[in-house]
């Protein structure tokens, strides 16, 4: 049987429905029990066994775990069904929408004290702010759906720990970031428990902060086995579409364990339909590694190909970032005025707080661009936004190369010390302990 209330609690809820009902004592005793039984019952002075609770459950014309703890298996599976639909809403990119429904879910779960749900709701909700770059409400759901869930499973407490961690990497707290991701990947890898969308969700979300670390290797990697996991999740809307058509029918004709089993299948199916962003993730980091090897043509293509999946979903904090990107390959490619052109419509969705890293890289990027276009104090604003940017967030290793670009600047238009202060500053942010060491690597999956 499921959870139980205390005798009084249980007590107190007899009394109600059976005066509700209009129903004595003796009535509802009979012809099993005594009406004394039902009198020390109701006060809370004895604890009902399994027998009795189905006997009154059923004279009251209530479920047992209603009666047991207060809780209707129908409004529970109603509200789980509603969960799934918020989780539609938020897959197709409507996040406001979606919090609007997230946020009253979790008042109904909450006015019924039922934990799951209310761990459910929290995190839509952190996720809708992700979505829509509202970093710190997002974290602060995300920790409320940790605290709900503090007594389940690791695989079922990822989802919240990595929207934690992605908030605060979205906030430009890399390293902390990582930690939480790494943390997570090794207790899972070294205790066995291999549970695919657990894994897939933190090695893809570790993708972005490695990247923007220098931890170019380590990124590698990760998109690898995001990559091979992605597979072991399958995610059609269609079929999830079926599952939550099929727990609907179910409700109504009161057949309620099948479409909670029915609604289970949509859940994961919808969860599977988060993982679109983290296979962007995926493709982004394909084309980074293209870039890197000099193979623009299908960095390019891979970039665009997460551009658009992100795009689609009107991701627009992460769209902004793969876009500073695919600039960068653009402007190697020759097609500097379309990427300029791309990189002022990013900074229009960028801020210090809203993806400071990325923000910075593309005032680097228009800094390059106007050098090359000998537009010299162009150059040097857009370097000096980037360096403060960069200050601010941490990145060691774009630092150091920002300051030698600023310094070489500075160094043509005969400003020597400046040039040597900028120098100086790179060097120390290449050589300070622990900047650019992540330690070892987290357990492997076993794939």
């Amino acid at each position: 049987m499921g959870e139980r209330d205390d005798p009084g609690t249980i007590g107190r809820r007899v009394q109600r429905l059976r005066v509700e009902r209009g129903l004595t004592q003796r009535q509802l005793a009979e012809p099993v029990y005594t009406p004394a039984y039902i009198s020390t019952l109701e006060s809370g002075r004895v604890r009902p066994s399994d027998d009795a609770l189905r006997h009154l459950a059923e004279r009251l014309g209530v479920a047992f775990d209603e009666l047991a703890s207060g809780h209707s298996a129908r409004r529970v599976t109603e509200l789980r069904l509603r969960l799934t639909e918020a989780q539609r809403t938020l897959a197709v990119g409507e996040a406001e929408e979606a919090a609007e429904q997230y946020a009253g879910l979790l008042g109904e779960a909450e006015t019924h004290g039922l934990a799951a749900e209310q761990a459910a709701a929290l995190l839509g909700l952190g996720e809708c702010a992700l979505e829509t770059g509202e970093l710190v409400p997002g974290r602060q759901f995300f920790e409320r759906a940790e605290t709900c869930l503090a007594g389940a499973p690791l695989p079922a407490r990822v989802p919240a720990l990595r929207g934690r961690a992605v908030a605060h990497y979205l906030a430009g707290e890399l390293r902390y970031a990582v930690y939480l991701l790494e943390t997570a990947l090794d207790e899972l890898n070294r205790g066995g428990l291999h549970d695919p969308d657990a894994l897939l969700l933190l090695y893809a979300s570790a993708i972005g902060p490695y990247m923007d670390m220098g931890a170019h290797a380590r990124a590698a990697q990760a998109a690898e086995f995001a990559l091979a996991l992605a597979p072991q999740s399958g995610d059609p809307a269609l079929v999830a579409r079926m599952h939550r058509s099929v727990a609907r029918t179910l409700v109504a004709e009161g057949r309620l364990a099948e479409a909670d089993a029915s609604l289970a299948k949509a859940a994961e199916l919808y969860r599977g339909l988060q993982i679109r962003t983290e296979l962007a993730n995926c493709h982004w980091m394909r084309g980074y590694v293209y870039a890197q090897d000099g193979q623009l043509e299908r960095a390019e293509e891979e970039l665009r190909e997460a551009l658009g999946m992100l795009s689609a979903r009107r991701a627009a904090l992460y769209s902004s970032q793969v876009a500073v990107e695919l600039a960068d390959v653009l402007h190697r490619r020759g097609r500097s005025d379309e990427a300029a052109a791309l990189l002022h419509d990013v900074l229009g969705h960028l801020s210090p707080e809203r993806g400071a890293v990325h923000s910075a890289a593309a005032h680097r990027l228009l800094g390059i661009i106007a050098e090359d276009a000998r537009r010299t104090e162009d150059a040097e604003e857009h370097y000096v936004r980037a360096l403060s940017l960069l200050e601010r967030a941490g990145a060691a290793g774009d630092l150091a190369d920002l300051c030698r670009l600023l310094g070489d600047l500075l160094r043509r238009t005969g400003r020597v010390e400046a040039a040597l202060d900028a120098y100086r500053t790179g060097l120390g942010h290449r050589t300070a302990p622990g900047t650019t060491t992540l330690g070892p690597a987290p357990a492997q999956p076993p794939l």
